[in-house]
Formats: C-alpha cells, sequence, structure tokens
C-alpha cells in the first residue's frame, strides 16, 4: 500500500482497532498466572519493559515541544499511541503483581520521579537544538521512532519465546499487535520525511549513527537496558533478529543503506549485559 501524504498515513492508522479492548482484558485469566513457572532471570526484564512503556507521555511532552510533536497528523497519531504505551506499563505491572512482585499504585510516581536530572537536561538541550533546525528533523524522529519500536516488538518476541508462559504470551501477542501499528505508522512518514528531503537524509543517518541508544537506557539507567537486551538477544538467535529484523530493514530507508550502528549498539549492550547479575536488580523489590 502506497501513500502520499502524512494525512493519509494518520487515515490509514486510524481505521486500524485497537487490540486491547474491555473484551479482551476480561478474557485474562489472572488466576492462571502462577499456575506456570516464570524464570527469576526475567523479572528484571518485565520491570524494565514496564517502566519504559509508562514513560511515554514523558517522551511525547517533550516531542510536543518541537516542529515535528506540533505537526497536526503526528501529534495526533501520538495522542492514541502513548495512551496505548501507559496501557501496556499496567498489563506489566498487573502482571508482575499477580507473579508475586507487589507494586502500589504509587509505582508509576516512582519510576517517573528515578529518571535523572542528567537525562532532563540532556533532553532539554536536544529539544532546543531540534527547533532550530526545524521541520528537516522530523525525519529524525520517526526514523528513531521507527527503530525503537521495531527493537520493542522484537523484545517483546524474545520474551515469549524465553518465558513460555501462557498468560503472559497472550498480553504480550496483544500488545504486539498495537506495537506493530506503531511501527508502521512511524516508519511510513519517516519514509516519507526522508525521500523528501534529502538533507533530513543525511541528518537522520548521522544521528542514528552516532547518537542512537536502545530506548530507556537514558532515562532508567544503562544497566538495566544493557541486562534486558542481553537476556533477550544475547544468544546467536536473538543477534540474527537483530541483524535481520532490525538492520536489515532500516537499511531499506532512504539514506540508510549499509547501516551497522544498530547492530553495534546491541553488541556493546549484551556485552556489558553478561557481566550483571539479575540479583542487582531484584533486591529492592
Amino acid at each position: 500500500m502506497t501513500f502520499e501524504t502524512k494525512k493519509d498515513i494518520l487515515n490509514w492508522y486510524e481505521a486500524q482497532p485497537s487490540s486491547i479492548t474491555p473484551e479482551f482484558l476480561s478474557s485474562i485469566n489472572w488466576g492462571d498466572v502462577r499456575r506456570y513457572p516464570f524464570r527469576e532471570h526475567l523479572v528484571p526484564v518485565l520491570f524494565y519493559m514496564r517502566d519504559v512503556e509508562s514513560l511515554t507521555d514523558m517522551y511525547y511532552r517533550e516531542l510536543r515541544r518541537t516542529p515535528t510533536g506540533r505537526d497536526p497528523y503526528i501529534s495526533k497519531f501520538m495522542a492514541r499511541w502513548g495512551g496505548e504505551e501507559l496501557v501496556h506499563g499496567q498489563l506489566l505491572d498487573r502482571f508482575l503483581n499477580e507473579l508475586g512482585y507487589d507494586t502500589d499504585e504509587r509505582w508509576y510516581e516512582r519510576v517517573r520521579s528515578s529518571v535523572g536530572s542528567f537525562y532532563k537536561i540532556h533532553s532539554y538541550a536536544i529539544t532546543t537544538l531540534t527547533n532550530l533546525v526545524g521541520k528537516r528533523f522530523t525525519g529524525t524522529h520517526m526514523i528513531f521512532g521507527a527503530i525503537n519500536e521495531m527493537t520493542t516488538g522484537q523484545a517483546y518476541r524474545r520474551l515469549i519465546a524465553k518465558a513460555d508462559h501462557p498468560v503472559l504470551t497472550q498480553i504480550l501477542r496483544a500488545i504486539l499487535r498495537e506495537e506493530s501499528l506503531h511501527t508502521n505508522f512511524y516508519s511510513r512518514v519517516a519514509r516519507l520525511e526522508l525521500e523528501r528531503r534529502p538533507i533530513s537524509q543525511k541528518l537522520a543517518r548521522f544521528v542514528v549513527d552516532h547518537f542512537w541508544e536502545p530506548v530507556g537506557g537514558g532515562a532508567l539507567g544503562q544497566a538495566r537496558s544493557n541486562y534486558t537486551i542481553a537476556q533477550l538477544f544475547g544468544d546467536d538467535e536473538g543477534r540474527r533478529v537483530i541483524d535481520s529484523a532490525v538492520s536489515k530493514r532500516l537499511s531499506s530507508f532512504p539514506g540508510f543503506s549499509g547501516v551497522t550502528a544498530i547492530k553495534k549498539v546491541a553488541e556493546n549492550s549484551i556485552r556489558a549485559g553478561e557481566l550483571i547479575h539479575a540479583e542487582t536488580f531484584l533486591a529492592g523489590v
């Protein structure tokens, strides 16, 4: 399917139904969660995923201060995107509770307050820079969004395979259907922006090559990010997924032929994460 404008892409997106409906939520048998074993070393991965999903509104507020976030079609997409991501975080939190890792109603506030001042200062500086660049930075924002959604989707698929837990699989498959729609929106808008503005191609490629990092690492801490990536992608199959489902897909975008940044960053994270034990994160749970 070919799209000529961002309006076309938004119309397509808005025609797609949400997967996490009241009917879906009522179908989850939470009482079955403890009937199946769950590997303890994957618990920090679940916490990380929950926290990343729950910080979406922070990223959204940052983007709204830029020309990209003020684009009427992108902002309308992000309003739904942000709501769906928060629900994803709430579902993962509920699963953790049912698994026996109790969290209270203030967990979300604690996640937000844990974001360091360095990240906030860095974010403010980037926002200021993008305002100076203007709409030429929209392609970079969109390609970053596409990469982050691609990697998130593959992370969920890897967790489904590694956890092999029926209730979690049901939840993650529903989340994945929504994440796939997000990936498609970001990707299609990114492609439009990069095709129409050669300067955007060069800018986006430079930023990805030199500054891309896995989603959540800056806000939640590099150690947690590295551990998660090592657990999910640290074997041969995980590395193959990064290469085939992310790097090769990204290389099809205008200006991104031969891109290796994602693979290199992932490999560095895997090596660092292999040295970290789950107990490092579970002590305070």
